[in-house]
């Protein structure tokens, strides 16, 4: 059967493997009928993904549907459509003891590690399956994206703060309470799908991104309260004026980097108000400085935040089975496996205006 390998940065290869063999106890036989294009693919096209060996088959965004199922399986059933949690744990190590499955100390993930789903069929441990009666196969390749997000802001425990009001010449606290403050950096999938769950959570979101086409989306169809341009040569000075321009004054109390970028990631340790959180959700493989002390006097929080875990993949199907977050919009591209090689690169760009791509495999 046919699959895409990616070689080396750069270079996407039209390849034959053989047929999986018949699932052992424990395992589900999938048919892969759509995969996301992710972040994550476009920094392994590009050598920029440090987590990832070449060469490698990537896909970990996927809508499946189970052809065959080993022994021992009793949470999905042959025909069930599912999405995939990729995240390949041991089980035994410190934290996936404490239930921490997402950072398992021999985490593979699928697309990453080990080989993902540009392919007609693979196994998986069917304990990775999560069926949905209601969902199509591309809401299902887009539940772990959206699971990221779900996780990022699980983390974060948005809490209320009081409101301030002026009174004559000094403000006084009310006893009304304002929603929480977020700003997210990067306005990619990964960043949309904190956006989607932040908004779940009652937050105020203002959307920080340098292109301008994103901020419109952001603002026309996701509805966020604010945008901010971040344009090439501003400080972290700049961007934190215009965030307390939009904030009545203050900095948001949790700000996201979703942009895997190091520069921004450092100058995000500016942008948070005293007390606040700063969440990294973005990877990036290179050094990230920031001043001690400037985050010390405000007592900020840093939080990483990797992958996510099964309470998030249901938390995500449930919103969208609900219709509380739609999907639709942000499928702007599609390609079947026959035109992924002509085609990924395309999605590099962001000119040609991708949110998320799908691939049609079968």
């Amino acid at each position: 059967m046919k699959a895409v390998l990616l070689e080396e940065p750069e270079r996407f290869t039209a390849i034959d493997i053989a047929e999986p063999s018949a699932p052992a106890a424990g395992e589900a036989l999938v048919q892969v009928h759509r995969v996301g294009v992710c972040g994550t693919d476009v920094a392994a096209y590009r050598g920029k993904m440090p987590l990832l060996s070449y060469p490698r088959i990537l896909g970990h965004e996927l809508g499946v549907e189970v052809l065959a199922l080993g022994d021992d399986v009793t949470n999905v059933a042959v025909g069930d459509r599912c999405c995939v949690e990729p995240y390949l744990n041991c089980g035994d190590c410190f934290a996936c003891r404490r239930g921490g499955i997402n950072c398992c100390e021999r985490l593979e993930v699928l697309g990453v590690h080990t080989d993902g789903g540009l392919r007609p069929r693979f196994l998986v441990p069917a304990r990775k399956l999560h069926s949905s009666t209601k969902l199509s196969l591309e809401q299902l390749a887009l539940v772990e994206t959206l699971s990221i997000g779900a996780h990022a802001v699980r983390r974060a425990q948005l809490v209320r703060c009081q409101r301030k009001r002026e009174s004559g010449a000094a403000s006084v606290v009310a006893s009304s309470v304002a929603a929480p403050s977020v700003a997210v950096v990067g306005a990619g999938p990964i960043g949309l799908s904190v956006v989607a769950f932040a908004q779940q959570a009652g937050a105020s979101v203002t959307v920080i991104d340098r292109d301008e086409r994103r901020l419109a989306f952001c603002a026309d169809t996701m509805r966020v309260d604010e945008t901010v341009v971040a344009a090439k040569n501003d400080t972290a000075d700049d961007l934190a004026n215009r965030l307390r321009a939009v904030g009545g004054g203050d900095l948001p109390s949790v700000v996201f980097d979703a942009t895997g970028n190091p520069d921004s990631m450092a100058g995000a340790f500016d942008l948070v108000a005293p007390t606040g959180k700063l969440v990294f959700v973005g990877l990036t493989g290179a050094e990230v400085t920031f001043r001690p002390a400037h985050m010390h006097v405000r007592e900020m929080t840093l939080l990483s935040s990797r992958n996510a875990l099964p309470q998030d993949f249901a938390q995500v199907m449930a919103a969208l089975e609900s219709g509380s977050v739609a999907t639709d919009p942000w499928i702007t591209h599609h390609t079947t496996l026959d035109t992924f090689i002509d085609d990924f690169p395309t999605y590099t760009d962001p000119a040609s205006g991708v949110i998320k791509a799908i691939v049609e495999v079968s």
